[in-house]
């Protein structure tokens, strides 16, 4: 929150040592001024508080801004879904599976 409006959030869930970031939003308004590094940050810091040993999340491999993010905070391929993204009439996008240890 800045002030009284939301600008973004992260969703996750931890399960066995293992997280996975579900979603990671920032409001258009506030883009492209480093908040989703710190929410990234805090929440990767607030997850290993919890226990999480590793983190996991799949991103678009044509989502550049997103995966260029991940990569800065330490995030590495682990794996692929092929045609896991639906991107209208044209074909399917690859979602690629990022790991990130937290020890």
């Amino acid at each position: 929150m800045i002030g009284r409006t939301l600008a973004g959030f992260i969703l996750s869930r931890l399960a066995g040592g293992e997280a996975e970031i579900l979603s990671v939003a920032v409001a258009s308004a506030r883009r492209r001024r480093g908040l989703a590094r710190a929410l990234l940050n805090l929440h990767l810091g607030r997850l290993a508080g919890l226990g999480a040993r590793a983190v996991f999340l799949e991103v678009d491999e044509d989502n550049t801004a997103a995966r260029r993010l991940y990569h800065r905070a330490g995030f590495e391929e682990v794996g692929r879904r092929p045609g896991y993204y639906p991107h209208g009439s044209s074909t399917a996008a690859t979602a690629l599976v990022l790991r990130r240890d937290l020890v």
